[in-house]
């Protein structure tokens, strides 16, 4: 018997009654979830399928249904690799200029994305399958009978953390979307979009509830897998992106007591920093070190890769760190270009691995506070942030009173320190109101709508509900 299995993670059993129908989990890294490009594929059941009943009274099979959403999360989709937002909303922002041919990559760049494109698409497809695993996840542990209290609890933490944590990043590229939190396949293959208000005050519930159930090791081991902290580092920018000032100062403070600021420059992109709050580690015999240096890194020319844009690298203040430590350069006597070197070692330049993938850190909790204080007319309190930032980067400190020069330095801080991190860019271009206003002048075939990528017209077509389609396409 073969099922159907699309984007949003439901699965049809042609002629069975759906009331008979077994959800099933994949444990199989190679096996769960695995879906092409299309919306819908036809694949046999894998021989290592378990029923959903028998995997949530094994510890060690949940952990393995978690292990798998973390390699998926990694190695593929939208957090990572050549389909993940640091290079793709860089390129589609003003950080990266790309120099290669390949079709997508240069769609994004020239912003000439159409419906049909195919990362936005594999965008979509990626987060929502992840997003169905951990529901799975959520439901049968909450059906489960003999696993112990603390660990259904760690288990739930995490998967409303990561349910929560793809949402957001879908969000932030489509505007409103629909919030999956069921696995039955008839409410899938219905959902509404929902108004972006509406989203984030899910979002928002999911961390509130991980919180009050995940432990916290604070900044130590390898912090691979995500703890308490993790979700506070994202609650805290869900509130910064809704403008809850006192929650965003409250929730980026109890991060920052957590994590000390990584003094040494050179060392914040190591896997062993100090500030890092949640990074991906890398697997593999000879998979060493992080995709983003493996892509980012140019190391000849001429190039396919991707640079830094003039409008970044403009940014900089003369003497920060940043632009010395963080940004390196290739010439060939006739061209030089600039690229982002925060990650220094390919995939396998080194027998150890000495960096792993960043996802959230503590520079970025001081930043998220340090706005959310100059909002509550805490200018000194603003600044004392700003400048830690600043000073560890060999910069002088900030000392205005004026509330709008204030935040214009801030912005500016979070370019310069949080560029090619996840389209942190992008991000705040839009919750700001300014994306048209800068891209318009530095992007030709920029327009007003692009501020929101298209839903996949594939997934309208399954599902009408999801209409109607962003202006622009």
């Amino acid at each position: 018997m073969k099922h159907i299995i699309n984007s949003l993670g439901f699965k049809i059993y042609p002629n069975r009654n759906t009331s008979n129908r077994l959800k099933v989990v994949v444990i199989s890294f190679l096996s769960f979830g695995m879906l092409s490009c299309e919306s819908f594929v036809d694949i046999d059941p894998p021989s290592n399928t378990l029923i959903t009943e028998t995997v949530f009274e094994d510890a060690a099979t949940v952990e393995s249904a978690m292990a798998n959403i973390y390699y998926k999360l990694r190695e593929q989709g939208m957090v990572s690799g050549s389909f993940g937002l640091s290079i793709n909303l860089g390129m589609y922002a003003d950080e990266l200029d790309y120099y290669g041919t390949s079709a997508n990559p240069s769609t994004i760049y020239n912003h000439t994305i159409a419906s049909n494109n195919i990362t936005v698409l594999s965008w979509w497809n990626h987060a929502y399958n992840i997003i169905y695993a951990t529901n799975d996840v959520i439901n049968g542990l909450e059906q489960a009978s003999s696993l112990s209290p603390a660990l259904k609890a760690r288990y739930k933490g995490q998967a409303l953390f990561v349910r929560a944590y793809m949402h957001s990043l879908l969000l932030g590229l489509y505007g409103e979307i629909p919030y999956v939190n069921s696995t039955d396949y008839v409410t899938n293959s219905n959902v509404l979009r929902q108004p972006i208000n509406m989203v984030y005050e899910h979002i928002i519930d999911d961390l509130n509830k991980a919180v009050s159930v995940m432990s916290d090791s604070g900044a130590i081991g390898e912090r691979v897998i995500p703890n308490q902290s993790a979700a506070l580092a994202l609650l805290s920018r869900m509130y910064l992106y809704t403008e809850n000032w006192e929650k965003a100062e409250e929730t980026s403070s109890k991060v920052i007591s957590m994590f000390p600021l990584e003094i040494d420059i050179n060392k914040v992109f190591l896997k062993n920093s100090a500030e890092t709050i949640w990074q991906f580690k890398p697997e593999g015999k000879s998979v060493k070190n992080t995709q983003e240096a493996q892509l980012l890194i140019i190391g000849f020319l001429p190039t396919r890769g991707y640079a830094i844009s003039n409008s970044l690298l403009n940014a900089f203040e003369p003497n920060d760190l940043r632009r010395t430590k963080w940004i390196g350069s290739i010439s060939n006597g006739i061209t030089t270009l600039r690229f982002a070197y925060k990650y220094k070692e390919t995939l396998s330049s080194t027998t150890t691995s000495l960096e792993y993938s960043i996802i959230f850190r503590v520079s970025e909790q001081y930043l998220i506070r340090a706005e959310a204080r100059a909002h509550q007319n805490n200018p000194l309190g603003s600044q004392q942030d700003l400048n830690t930032i600043r000073q560890r980067a060999g910069l002088g400190t900030i000392s205005t009173m004026d509330t709008n020069l204030l935040f214009d330095a801030i912005l500016k801080e979070r370019r310069v320190e949080l560029f090619t991190e996840h389209g942190q860019r992008w991000h705040d271009l839009i919750r700001l109101g300014q994306a048209n206003t800068i891209l318009s002048s530095l992007k030709p075939n920029w327009k007003p709508t692009d501020v929101l990528f298209p839903i996949p017209n594939s997934e309208i077509q399954i599902n009408p509900n999801l209409k109607p389609q962003n202006s622009g396409y």
